[in-house]
């Protein structure tokens, strides 16, 4: 076996890449998919493409180019919003608002229209609206991302749909959504740059620059004539009551029941009296509402993220989003009904913004009347008690508006923190806003809005800052704002979510396998590039700040200057406090014994000789003096080598606290791991190219080492999974400590979403001796957890019972200094939705899959099943584990399961197709291979099921995959 004479870890995963269907309509009949096992679905029966519908093309293109323009005016007009003067930024916003509100209706017609496009023209004209989307040579790549809200609800509208063309349409859109999803993301991690690669599927991106982009859309649109355009309706967006001069900012508020020291007509009520303004409360408090809604999916989403964080808010809701009054006033509740009850389930009052979100001072009174009291009605409805508060729409109110809502005993909330996230569509940029004005003014109602993904995601980022900042969060209660309730001290606060950690992340990657003096080694660079591409994709490193050095390139010189050169590394070409550096060496090392007996380690450059390392090598007190002159508060260094003679300060912080990313973010953390000992070689040759350290540490990486199952990855628990592993499948013991500097804190990856796998014949799985060296490593690593976790378990609690494993654990290990260590780590379920959940569950299934390990994969799938019963994916990918169990018809009753939740799923039908023919039932099989065909003419795997479908002889008949 070739070894590294003491030597060399992050992660590698490949990207799957999504194979677009054909874009041509054609109209069939779908028998339901969810029929008892012994029900042969029948066959589906093609039809000629139908011609569009001319009347609906039109429509749709004049719909869309109306979405379009809003979208790009909106863009023109906010951008450098921020550097106005205050007159015309409060303009700017006012008519971007009323834009947004346009393209939002502009969006819902669109939908609308496609709904009732369901006949065979219909859906043609909407594949016409898809090639639109997707090829259109006229549209820049961020253009596309002004349809993101009208591709989900298309994917949702059609993935029940009844017809072959109809399915075809919701993979599509899927699909599509996928490639908006990597342009928002590019946005994002580039810093609205270049962007990176992107799978090719319907929409191609064209790489162009964010600058580039606002660049062109202003040689199509100006904000003076933006501005003009809308000039006729600016008075009335900019209304505001007639009000005496008393303080907006005058310090706590006053109770909604407080009269006026002296009579009106002497002295005017003030706005702290008449309306709630966020600079009224106390200082570093925070009053958090959403407007808009309720939303069908992302409103449930904003209130798991509320009770995560145990946070109050106040959701404005539309009465259009609630259901409908007659003439009569007869109430009708609506879906959003359903939703506005469950936010007051979780303990969140709803409030009025209108019926129609019109700009309600240029109503006349009636108008004002009609729009209140029918969305009281709906809201009353919906079971809404305590006195009301009324939102209007853009903050557009006169004295005889304001007055008009207070004659229906509602009082006026406004707001002086507004996220503008109706506006800007990356989230990082959202939360920055909030928590700088938040900065500004340390205190505030803030406008957030529940009918965008981009809140969702950005809520928790906003949440766990001003946590850790301090901030007490106030509610609405008995007609006053008031401080919220503290949790009961039994009551331990949730874990904090983790999102947007760092600052910058910055890394530097070295791998040397074309030595000049030492032994050659084999897969060094291969890890390397590994851990580049990990870096880059799951852990959301920019590309510019990852340097890398192979072979000739990993000079002494040249890694000493890289090391140096970290400090300029950065967002704004300097390293800062909230940042952290990632440190990877692939290649050889050694260790020097001192007079004094006391060892030294030394990395091995690709220039070093063997008989200096004093001079040709990197002595490990050099890197550690490198990483106490980093300013980035966490750095990690990962060394596939062996060492010794390192003084470390501890073995690692304990992540039990149940606020641990708040605490963590405020200590400095120096940490560093090694692949063995000094007196030992590192094998070289392991599993899929790599060496075996590295190779356990991308099985750790992957999501293994989550112990809590929180998304976040300590350098404490990827410790306490390698370790045990790696010395349970080779002749090495990892080490792993702090370097001095160090204050206990942790390096962190936090796990990014995993991307969409359905399990078919294609999918991949490791070999059997690789299966089970993956076996063999997480027994490893439960050997020595669990048994801590059951003896320190409460009293009467189950093995493996959640409270079994519900508390900090520890796990022996070497230090750097060669002694055993046991460092500590929490194994205490992290509380999350059950939509997350579910879905890591999934993930836990695949990984398992790949692993041939079909009874604990099956288990895995079944849980997220439970958790979410309508979760498509799962039950298709748990009949796959039936099928590859050799149980054809468990596994087509799951397939026809998932095909009843989501018909567009092409794989489901291909796997039932496969399933019923393993079971004998070729009639059934070649009515699902027909379906599947229709979703994917180009697959493999579709000449020969289409040959087989044309003549059912047994000479053509397919062989399923085993």
């Amino acid at each position: 076996m070739q070894v590294r004479s003491q030597r060399k870890g992050a992660v590698w995963m490949t990207a799957q890449t999504l194979v677009m269907a054909a874009a041509s309509a054609v109209t069939m009949t779908l028998m339901s998919g969810c029929k008892p096992a012994g029900d042969a679905p029948r066959p589906l029966a093609p039809v000629e493409a139908a011609s569009a519908n001319p009347a609906v093309s039109a429509t749709l293109l004049k719909q869309s180019d109306e979405v379009l323009a809003r979208y790009r005016q909106m863009i023109v007009l906010m951008d450098g919003e921020g550097a106005l003067k205050p007159a015309e930024r409060e303009a700017v916003r006012s008519i971007g608002m009323l834009l947004f509100h346009d393209m939002q209706e502009s969006i819902r017609a669109l939908v609308e229209t496609a709904g009732k496009s369901t006949d065979a023209a219909g859906l043609a004209a909407l594949s016409e609206l898809l090639d639109r989307i997707e090829q259109e040579p006229s549209w820049f790549d961020a253009d596309r991302l002004a349809f993101k809200e009208f591709l989900t609800q298309l994917s949702q509208q059609f993935s029940t749909s009844q017809s072959i063309a109809g399915l075809k349409l919701a993979k599509r859109a899927g699909e599509d959504l996928g490639v908006l999803a990597e342009i928002e993301n590019a946005y994002e991690q580039e810093l609205r740059d270049t962007f990176g690669r992107f799978a090719q599927r319907g929409i191609v991106p064209k790489r162009e620059k964010w600058t580039d982009y606002v660049a062109k859309l202003k040689g199509l649109y100006a904000r003076d004539r933006i501005l003009k355009d809308y000039a006729t309706i600016l008075p009335d967006l900019q209304a505001r009551p007639s009000v005496t001069d008393g303080p907006e900012d005058a310090a706590p508020a006053a109770p909604a029941t407080q009269t006026a020291q002296a009579p009106a007509a002497t002295r005017g009520p003030t706005k702290a009296e008449r309306e709630f303004f966020g600079r009224q409360l106390p200082p570093k408090t925070v009053l958090l509402t959403f407007d808009d809604g309720p939303h069908p999916r992302y409103t449930d989403e904003i209130l798991e993220i509320l009770k995560r964080y145990q946070a109050p808010a106040v959701f404005f809701e539309l009465g259009r989003n609630l259901g409908s009054v007659d003439a009569s006033g007869k109430v009708k509740p609506g879906p959003g009904s359903e939703v506005a009850k469950r936010v007051l389930a979780a303990g969140h009052p709803i409030a009025n913004h209108s019926f129609s979100h019109g700009v309600m001072s240029k109503f006349e009174l009636d108008k004002v009347r009609q729009e209140a009291s029918s969305t009281e009605a709906l809201l009353d409805a919906a079971g809404r008690d305590g006195q009301a508060l009324f939102r209007f729409p853009y903050g557009a109110r006169n004295d005889a508006a304001l007055g008009a809502i207070e004659a229906l005993k509602l009082r006026s909330m406004m707001w002086n923190v507004d996220s503008l996230d109706w506006s800007d569509p990356i989230p990082k940029s959202i939360a920055a806003r909030v928590l700088g004005e938040l900065g500004k003014q340390q205190r505030g109602i803030v406008l957030f809005h529940d009918i965008h993904a981009r809140t969702v995601e950005a809520l928790p980022l906003v949440l766990d800052q001003l946590k850790a900042e301090g901030y007490k969060f106030a509610a609405w209660k008995d007609g006053k704002i008031v401080a919220a309730e503290t949790p009961a001290a039994d009551v331990a606060p949730p874990d904090l979510a983790g999102a947007n950690l760092y600052r910058d992340s910055v890394a530097l990657v070295i791998g040397i396998d074309q030595y000049k003096a030492w032994p050659r080694l084999q897969h060094a660079v291969r890890d390397a590039r590994a851990i580049q591409e990990t870096l880059q994709t799951q852990f959301g490193f920019r590309p510019e700040n990852v340097t890398t050095l192979t072979d000739g390139d990993a000079t002494r010189a040249n890694i000493l200057r890289a090391l140096n050169g970290m400090a300029r590394k950065g967002g704004d070409g300097k390293l800062k406090r909230d940042d952290r550096v990632f440190v990877f060496f692939a290649g050889h090392g050694s260790t020097r014994k001192l007079p004094s007996g006391r060892d030294v380690g030394y990395i091995i450059p690709v220039d070093a000789g063997t008989d200096d390392l004093q001079t040709d090598a990197i002595a490990m007190p050099q890197l550690q003096e490198l990483s106490e002159a980093l300013p980035a508060k966490h750095a990690f260094f990962v060394i596939d080598a062996c060492y010794s003679g390192l003084g470390l300060t501890r073995g690692g912080a304990p992540g039990g606290s149940a606020n641990f990313v708040r605490d963590n973010a405020r200590r400095m953390g120096r940490q560093m791991m090694t692949a063995g000992g000094a007196d030992q070689q590192v094998a070289d040759d392991g599993p899929g190219g790599h060496s075996v350290f590295t190779w356990t540490l991308l099985q750790a990486l992957s999501g293994k080492a989550d112990l809590n199952g929180d998304g976040l990855i300590t350098a404490t628990e990827l410790a306490a999974y390698v370790a045990p592993a790696v010395s349970a499948i080779a002749h090495q013991t990892p080490a792993f400590g702090s370097l001095p500097g160090s204050e206990g804190g942790e390096f962190i990856f936090e796990l990014a979403s995993t991307q969409e796998q359905a399990l078919s014949g294609d999918s991949n799985q490791l070999d059997v001796k690789t299966s089970a060296l993956a076996k063999q490593a997480d027994d490893a690593r439960n050997a020595q957890l669990q048994p801590v976790a059951q003896a320190s378990a409460p009293t009467g609690a189950a093995p493996g019972s959640p409270a079994a494993s519900a508390t900090a654990v520890q796990v022996t290990l070497k230090g750097l200094d060669g002694t055993d260590t046991a460092i500590a780590t929490s194994a205490a379920p992290a509380p999350t939705s059950a939509r997350i959940a579910a879905q890591r569950a999934n993930d836990r299934g695949l990984q398992l899959y790949k692993e041939r390990r079909y009874d604990e994969a099956e288990a895995a799938f079944t849980e997220a099943l439970k958790l979410q019963p309508k979760f498509a994916l799962a039950a298709n990918n748990l009949g796959f584990i039936y099928y590859k169990r050799d149980k054809p018809a468990e596994a087509a009753r799951w397939y026809r399961k998932a095909i009843e939740m989501d018909g567009s799923r092409a794989l489901a039908h291909l796997n039932l197709g496969d399933a019923l023919l393993r079971a004998g039932d070729d009639t059934g099989a070649r009515a699902a291979y027909q379906a599947f065909i229709e979703l994917s003419p180009k697959h493999a795997r579709a000449a020969e099921l289409k040959a087989w479908i044309e003549h059912p002889d047994s000479a053509k008949k397919p062989e399923p995959p085993r």
